[in-house]
C-alpha cells in the first residue's frame, strides 16, 4: 500500500506524524510557500499551486510508475484522518478490489460541510442513480488497476474528486463505503476548499455529466 498525501501550506507537525504511521508514503507538495521536507517519504514538488486534482494526479502516475500494482490510499494532513481509519480503507480496497470512501459521519461535520455534502449527495443521485452518502470525503481508497483511469478524469482541482464518482458511476465502476470517524480541528479551519468557488467548479461538473455524459 502507499498512501498519497497531497499537501498544501500543511502544518508540518501534523504531515509527519500522520506520514510515520506507514511505510510507504507519497507526498505531493502543491506549491506550498516552504517547501515539505518529510524524512523517509518520497515527496513531489509543484513549483506553483496547481489544485488538489492536479496533486492527486501527479501522485498517482508517480506511484503507478514505482509501485506497479499497489493499491493507493488518499488522505488529507490537516488531522482529519487517522491511521486507524486509513487502514480500514486499505482493508476495503484489499477485500474488494474497488474504489472505497472513507464516509463521514455527517452529525459531527461542521456546518458548512454538512450542508454543502447533503445537496451534493442529492443531486448525485439524481444524475447517478447511485447513492453516495459522502461525495466529499478526502480519504479514498484506489487498487492499482484503476490508476491510469484516474489519471484520465479530467479536473485539476476540487472538482476532481467530483469527477472521479461521476466517472466510476458512468464506466460502471462500483464504489465501496467505509465509516470512519473524522477529527475537525478548529471547526476545518485548514481546509482549503474555497467555500463559493470551488463549489461552483464542483456543480459545474454535476451539471455537465447530466447534459453531456449520462
Amino acid at each position: 500500500m502507499v498512501l498519497l498525501l497531497p499537501v498544501y501550506q500543511p502544518s508540518p507537525d501534523r504531515l509527519r506524524a500522520l506520514a510515520a504511521e506507514f511505510e510507504q508514503v507519497v507526498v505531493v507538495d502543491d506549491g506550498s510557500s516552504e517547501p515539505v521536507s518529510v524524512p523517509g517519504c518520497v515527496v513531489l514538488r509543484h513549483p506553483v499551486n496547481r489544485g488538489k486534482g492536479a496533486a492527486l494526479k501527479t501522485g498517482f502516475a508517480y506511484v503507478a510508475q514505482a509501485y506497479p500494482g499497489e493499491p493507493v490510499i488518499c488522505a488529507d494532513a490537516d488531522g482529519q484522518h487517522s491511521a486507524a481509519d486509513i487502514r480500514r480503507v486499505l482493508a476495503a480496497v484489499e477485500a474488494t478490489d474497488r474504489l472505497v470512501l472513507g464516509v463521514r459521519r455527517v452529525r459531527r461535520m461542521p456546518a458548512r460541510s454538512r450542508i454543502g455534502n447533503a445537496v451534493t449527495r442529492s443531486v448525485f443521485r439524481a444524475a447517478t442513480g447511485r447513492w453516495v452518502r459522502d461525495t466529499q470525503t478526502g480519504l479514498r481508497g484506489v487498487p492499482g488497476g484503476l490508476l491510469e483511469w484516474l489519471g484520465e478524469v479530467p479536473g485539476e482541482r476540487f472538482e476532481y474528486e467530483m469527477n472521479v464518482l461521476l466517472r466510476a458511476a458512468r464506466d460502471g465502476h462500483p464504489i465501496e463505503q467505509v465509516p470512519v470517524e473524522t477529527t475537525y480541528l478548529d471547526g476545518n479551519a485548514s481546509s482549503h476548499f474555497g467555500s463559493v468557488r470551488d463549489a461552483v467548479r464542483v456543480y459545474r461538473s454535476l451539471l455537465r455529466f447530466v447534459v453531456l455524459d449520462r
